[in-house]
């Protein structure tokens, strides 16, 4: 079992780091082609992008998990899993597809866009949220993928959606001189390579995955969601806290603040994908071994999860802490010593969350894989949502931009507490 755990993990943590790498290279980029200013535009597009994501995956991993536990209990109902979520996902995308066409400006201003920054970013905005089906449907084809027993496939093919965004945010971006338009353009591609390399297992002669009609069902679409809390929030907390730390970073240092907290959330985003990865490669074990009424392989997948998740939380911190100069240099193409200042402190304080972050991320997946709803929605919606929004405003008025860095680390630890508190009042597993 250790080595079907380890490589699950594996293969999970670099297909996610395969996903989050492109929005990297778009940083990367458009920090050389528009400097800190497209770093901006990029930084207040990120909660957008994560609310995409996050509907994208609480359907899709919410969707497959609820058919890895029924195909594990025997159950025959489970044909129109798939399909279902692909339904749901390109309904759901509608509204984004509608502002993102008519409204690119007005969206960018209500995420605190000055009348630059819009001039700037619309045309970016336009394209991403008008793709939003792809990139949401492109969560259902990984998880029934990865929860197919085909993790490789699912691997593969967010890596190479990955390398061809950023192959083509160099082409788009500077011998084609598309700019801004070129990134959001690479970035529209990438999930459509996943989602191809993926079809070959879920339309292959060895796939477990049914494709079978039936009208939308608001039910069913509940009770799969229910399941895919804990992906929910691993996309939406980032989302959340990007756009709480824009909106009081901007009232205290300005654009060049938010350029720096953009590096530091673009940063994150690494950091993310590889705890989101490490519990979305347990949730499939673990769902079949709650499925087939496991109680000590469960347990024995939670301990290994733990001790994965506080060894990588030490290695991260211990980088950023040792590098962090080198990691700000990267997206810092003007040398703006402004933002290297801010920057510095920000990555610092900020990675000090991750020595919690790990943990909770798993530990909320872990409810949800073992049909734990309740515990996993609050946790979920602690951490993801309350727990930052809370910390971040009060600390903010205490200690200005330090403490708008520290709030992630404080949050972090109320939700632990918390996990804890709900972990003690239920051990059947």
């Amino acid at each position: 079992m250790e080595q079907q755990f380890f490589k699950y993990v594996f293969q999970n943590v670099a297909g996610m780091i395969g996903v989050s790498v492109y929005i990297l290279a778009d940083t990367f980029f458009i920090s050389v082609c528009s400097g800190a200013n497209g770093i901006t535009v990029l930084n207040l597009a990120l909660p957008i992008y994560g609310l995409i994501f996050a509907i994208g995956s609480m359907v899709g991993v919410g969707s497959a998990t609820r058919y890895a536990i029924r195909k594990a209990q025997g159950k025959k109902d489970i044909d129109f899993y798939f399909t279902q979520a692909v339904i749901w996902d390109c309904i759901l995308s509608i509204p984004f597809m509608l502002l993102g066409i008519f409204a690119p400006e007005q969206v960018l201003r209500f995420m605190g866009a000055d009348g630059v920054i819009m001039e700037l970013g619309k045309s970016y905005v336009r394209i991403f949220m008008t793709a939003a089906p792809f990139f949401m449907v492109n969560y259902v084809f990984t998880a029934f993928t990865r929860n197919d027993n085909a993790p490789t496939t699912a691997m593969i093919g967010s890596i190479a959606g990955s390398l061809f965004n950023i192959v083509f945010d160099y082409i788009f971006m500077f011998p084609m001189g598309l700019g801004l338009t070129g990134a959001a353009l690479a970035t529209v591609f990438s999930p459509v390579i996943t989602s191809l390399v993926c079809s070959v297992h879920c339309l292959g002669k060895n796939s477990g995955v049914r494709f079978r009609w039936k009208l939308p069902s608001v039910r069913q679409l509940f009770s799969c969601c229910g399941l895919g809390v804990s992906a929910f929030v691993g996309e939406i907390s980032s989302a959340v806290t990007t756009t709480i730390f824009n909106f009081l970073i901007l009232g205290i240092a300005g654009n060049v603040g938010v350029a720096a907290y953009g590096v530091v959330a673009n940063l994150s985003l690494i950091a993310m994908a590889i705890f989101n990865g490490i519990s979305q490669g347990v949730q499939p074990l673990t769902s079949k071994s709650y499925g087939h009424g496991d109680k000590d392989e469960v347990r024995t997948l939670l301990k290994l999860g733990i001790f994965v998740s506080l060894a990588v939380e030490a290695v991260i911190v211990a980088v950023v802490w040792n590098f962090t100069d080198t990691l700000v240099g990267i997206f810092n193409s003007e040398g703006n010593e402004r933002l290297l200042c801010l920057a510095h402190d920000g990555l610092r304080l900020y990675f000090l969350g991750y020595l919690f972050a790990g943990i909770n991320i798993l530990l909320v997946s872990y409810f949800a894989a073992t049909a734990r709803v309740k515990q996993a929605f609050v946790a979920s919606v602690l951490r993801g949502a309350l727990a930052i929004a809370v910390c971040a405003v009060v600390m903010a008025k205490l200690w200005g931009i330090y403490g708008v860095w520290l709030s992630f680390l404080v949050s972090e630890i109320l939700t632990f507490a918390v996990i804890l508190m709900m972990s003690r009042s239920r051990r059947s597993y």
